[in-house]
């Protein structure tokens, strides 16, 4: 969910989360940038854990570019109904930040076109530490929350189109 659309108030269908019965969510962290990667995992959590679900896998990873190995572990294992990939990368003095984010975004949209099971892309991708705690608790909410949301919305609509 883009922070435009969070702050717009608008309808309330789009805030509403269907329940799925048995939800399995694994959710891959990274270590590196772990201030904000640890309150996107804990906004995550709280969420779940608030809509009732308890059924939740944690793993943690080196960085954002082993977010993809992860991931595509927990999707082939056949366990989840839905995967969240959780990193920060911040952007620095060198082109590596544009590596590490083409990596993380081309893995997670490689697993959703070839995976059954949805792969939820919470990375921030920010210029500045501020930015990022920004979105990470701050003043424009918690992107792990709302990746929890997408999770909880996406294995709903897999379930729906399921064979």
């Amino acid at each position: 969910m883009s922070t435009q659309l969070n702050k717009t108030e608008g309808s309330s269908a789009l805030h509403t989360l269907p329940h799925v019965d048995g939800l399995t969510v694994g959710i891959v962290c990274a270590e590196w940038n772990d201030q904000i990667t640890g309150a996107l995992l804990q906004g995550a959590l709280d969420l779940f854990k608030q809509e009732g679900y308890e059924d939740i896998t944690v793993a943690h990873v080196p960085g954002t570019v082993e977010l993809t190995f992860g991931a595509a572990q927990m999707a082939h294992s056949g366990r989840y109904d839905a995967v969240i990939m959780i990193g920060c990368v911040i952007r620095g003095g060198t082109p590596h930040f544009d590596y590490v984010c083409e990596n993380a975004t081309h893995g997670c949209a490689y697993l959703n076109a070839t995976q059954d099971v949805p792969v939820i892309f919470c990375v921030l991708t920010c210029d500045d530490m501020q930015q990022a705690l920004d979105r990470a608790g701050g003043a424009l909410c918690n992107k792990g929350t709302e990746a929890a949301e997408a999770a909880i919305k996406m294995a709903h609509f897999a379930r729906h189109f399921s064979r």
